[in-house]
């Protein structure tokens, strides 16, 4: 076999990681497309001959490619304006949204699961959204990779200790913004179905009663937070009824609506303890576009 060949075999076998770590820091299936290709076109010029650890060198590339990239975005203005912590906010003007991924109820295939393995919900890729790139990839690579703070520093410009440091800060708005989910999908649907039941029948009662004191529906129009200001909204949600489709959203129980055979929306539930914690509403056609509509029967 030649070099090229076995390099190109020893790269693909790193693809499905690569792409789960690209996905999380851009929250976009095609830009991570885009990072992981970047990535082995580096490694095709570089060859490996002098590298001890490839998928360690090939992480700290893509990692190293997205933080570029979301640079750039940043500097295209297509993140949301900085809240007063210097962050991306979480306030009131909405929200960049991430891509979801769909799978009909059946469940996902083997490419979504490698994606998606360790319930990144779109909960969480939500919550880092608003995180600065520096931040995003402090904690995606090391809090969900193990890559050390040591193989970080150099990437962010930062000691080992000011990237733990950017890590632990990302690490605290992730916990304050993406609920530890019920991982019974079943479980998911039947919280689901009672409180669209609810929202179909009008039941305020029933529906504070479903959503978390502190549940939040998140979109780019805008974010709402509170059982009672989210149940006082909920009539649109019945309104949705003949036009909705169940899936799963990143792995987790979600709605698609679909009018005139086109994608209009996406709803992913967060449930936690038994209730609707977060509702996460993408809407932009740029993130519904890929979307293929013939695995859930639309």
């Amino acid at each position: 076999m030649r070099d090229s060949e076995f390099l190109a075999r020893r790269f693909e076998s790193h693809r499905p990681r690569l792409r789960a770590v690209a996905y999380r820091m851009l929250g976009s299936l095609a830009e991570a497309d885009d990072a992981v290709q970047e990535a082995w076109l580096k490694l095709s010029r570089a060859g490996s001959g002098d590298i001890d650890n490839l998928a360690g060198w090939l992480t700290t590339v893509v990692g190293r490619v997205c933080l570029d990239m979301l640079r750039s975005r940043r500097s295209r203005a297509e993140e949301p304006l900085a809240g007063p912590d210097g962050s991306a906010g979480l306030g009131d003007g909405g929200l960049r949204m991430p891509e979801p991924v769909v799978s009909p109820v059946s469940g996902m295939d083997p490419e979504q699961e490698a994606l998606l393995a360790d319930s990144v919900g779109l909960a969480l890729l939500v919550v880092l959204e608003t995180l600065g790139p520096a931040e995003r990839l402090a904690f995606v690579l090391h809090d969900l990779f193990g890559v050390p703070f040591d193989d970080i520093a150099p990437l962010v410009g930062r000691t080992p200790a000011a990237a733990r440091q950017l890590a632990s800060r990302a690490r605290r708005r992730v916990r304050g913004g993406a609920p530890v989910v019920e991982a019974d999908v079943e479980r998911q649907w039947e919280v689901v179905e009672a409180f669209l039941g609810a929202a179909r029948d009008g039941d305020f009662e029933a529906l504070v009663a479903v959503l978390a004191p502190d549940v939040v529906v998140r979109s780019a129009a805008g974010v709402t937070r509170g059982a009672t200001a989210v149940a006082s909204r909920a009539a649109m949600y019945a309104r949705l009824g003949q036009f909705v489709r169940r899936a799963l959203v990143n792995g987790a129980a979600g709605l698609v609506v679909v009018r005139d055979g086109r994608v209009e929306r996406v709803l992913s539930f967060a449930v936690a303890e038994g209730r609707v914690a977060a509702i996460d509403v993408v809407a932009e056609e740029d993130r519904l576009a890929a979307l293929d509509m013939a695995l859930l029967g639309a």
